[in-house]
């Protein structure tokens, strides 16, 4: 179970999440950050550094909010470095 980000990020992208995760699995996904559920280690440390409470566990993601769950399985990260910066 991944972490997700949501809706609430999209133009606040508060980088507090990134600097709280372990294991830099946060990526600049454009209007908002996403998290990578392949490396998240479901550690919970960026659900509450997030100052709009953008994030939820994934099986605790809002029906309404659900697409947000996709767009993180289904983007490629292949190309970014995570983190904000350095892309």
């Amino acid at each position: 179970m991944a972490y997700v980000i949501t809706e609430a990020c999209i133009g606040t992208k508060n980088t507090a999440c990134i600097t709280a995760c372990p294991v830099d699995c946060i990526y600049d996904g454009g209007d908002h950050y996403l998290i990578n559920p392949s490396e998240c280690i479901d550690c919970s440390m960026c659900m509450p550094e997030c100052p709009v409470e953008a994030i939820y566990p994934g099986d605790e993601i809002p029906e309404e909010l659900e697409s947000y769950a996709t767009k993180a399985a289904e983007f490629d990260y292949s190309n970014i470095a995570p983190g904000v910066g350095i892309n």
